[in-house]
């Protein structure tokens, strides 16, 4: 039976699952029923941060337009441009393994493909989640439902995993961010051309 996280809400994801190295994060979302005059395309990435809670360099940006980290260790699934359907919309695995040495947290995200131009935000978007399953077992070991208090924003970051100590850990954060893609690369220190 999965845990289900509430925001803030930390647990170890190692530590009841020994030898657990490679997992899946899925990220879904809906779109509620206001017309915005375009479609929805959500995006989620995941930024690989130091100590320091920056990128060491603009390839631990791990998106839509960079798929796999070059330690192997993080690869996204695919952009899906609808959020059509019911389960995970993307989906992003990680080895936990092959993550390099200065790595210390993984924050996923996700962010709304240009909002500002098609006026939408966090605010019509329902039931979105991130999860965390087995990749070798598919046995879903943790969920985070984010709830409906996002209103204005364009961005938010779901959860981070994080090393502590030999244990790999979740943290359940959501809290969202205005300006979109930009501002969150802004804050993990992630050059935008």
């Amino acid at each position: 039976m999965p845990i289900s996280l509430q925001k803030g809400q930390k647990v170890s994801l190692t530590k009841d699952n020994p030898g657990l190295t490679r997992v899946v994060v899925g990220l879904g979302w809906d779109v509620n029923q206001f017309d915005t005059g375009g479609s929805f395309d959500l995006d989620a990435a995941a930024f690989l941060l130091t100590d320091a809670g920056k990128v060491s360099k603009s390839e631990d940006f791990v998106f839509y337009g960079n798929l796999n980290h070059p330690s192997g260790s993080v690869q996204h699934l695919g952009d899906n441009l609808t959020g059509a359907g019911d389960g995970d919309d993307e989906q992003i695995k990680v080895n936990l393994a092959a993550v390099p040495e200065n790595i210390t947290k993984i924050a996923f995200t996700v962010t709304i493909y240009e909002a500002e131009a098609r006026r939408q935000n966090f605010g019509q978007i329902n039931n979105a989640f991130i999860r965390i399953y087995n990749e070798e077992t598919g046995e879903e070991l943790l969920r985070y439902d984010l709830g409906e208090d996002f209103s204005i924003e364009t961005a938010a970051v779901f959860g981070e995993l994080y090393k502590n100590g030999s244990e790999w850990k979740f943290n359940a954060i959501g809290s969202g961010y205005q300006g979109g893609l930009a501002a969150l690369c802004a804050n993990y220190g992630v050059d935008v051309e």
